[in-house]
């Protein structure tokens, strides 16, 4: 079932929690192809210098300022997109960037937009920039809802705990615990600082996503 826009309408942080196990699905004549959400980072609409409206209201932030269970997206770094959520009432600027996905659907079509086959596949969509490229997000899907087709969240499952550290990249607004992640999820980023996977584990992974796309 597709998530209502009512879904989006509380706070930020309580949405960005909500949405770790539900389901992002974009249809397109490709095909379609859907990841589980395994971390996100809240941008709240008071007190956060990390968030993009704190500075007040510009043409680019402007969605932010609109009715909920809309999409944000921006170009980051000059070379990928990024995919966030549209939370509060209208009027109240807050999102939730989506920063992981664990692919559930499309998997042959997720790897072809990728465009390389590594030995850690959780590489294809262990980012924001690498989950909108595989699963082929535009610019053109900025300010429009995510609670009608072609780009959509359905309900998903989350029995994880839910882990909760400082946001990633962030000079302003750095201390702020408002990155949440499902804990034990291989396709959560790493955080600088932490212990990326062993070579075991990548063998492990590799074979597991193999197997899925049979």
């Amino acid at each position: 079932m597709i998530l209502s826009q009512n879904f989006y309408q509380g706070s930020t942080r309580k949405v960005a929690k909500a949405l770790l196990g539900q389901i992002l699905v974009h249809e397109t004549p490709e095909g379609i192809s859907a990841g589980r959400i395994v971390e996100v980072e809240a941008y709240l609409p008071k007190n956060d210098p990390g968030c993009h409206a704190a500075r007040g209201k510009t043409r680019r932030n402007a969605v932010m300022f609109g009715p909920p269970g809309y999409a944000y997206i921006y170009f980051c770094y000059g070379n990928h997109f990024m995919f966030n959520v549209v939370t509060e009432k209208e009027g109240v600027p807050g999102a939730v960037l989506i920063r992981g996905l664990e692919p559930v659907k499309g998997l042959d079509l997720i790897v072809r937009r990728r465009g390389k086959f590594k030995a850690d596949e959780t590489g294809l969509t262990n980012g924001p920039g690498k989950l909108v490229q595989a699963l082929g997000i535009l610019r053109e899907h900025n300010q429009k809802p995510v609670f009608k087709k072609p780009l959509y969240l359905i309900e998903g499952v989350r029995k994880e705990k839910i882990g909760t550290t400082t946001r990633i990249g962030l000079t302003d607004g750095a201390d702020l615990l408002l990155r949440f992640y499902l804990e034990g999820n291989h396709y959560v980023s790493v955080k600088p600082g932490a212990d990326r996977f062993s070579p075991g584990m990548k063998k492990k992974l590799k074979a597991a996503l193999l197997k899925k796309a049979v």
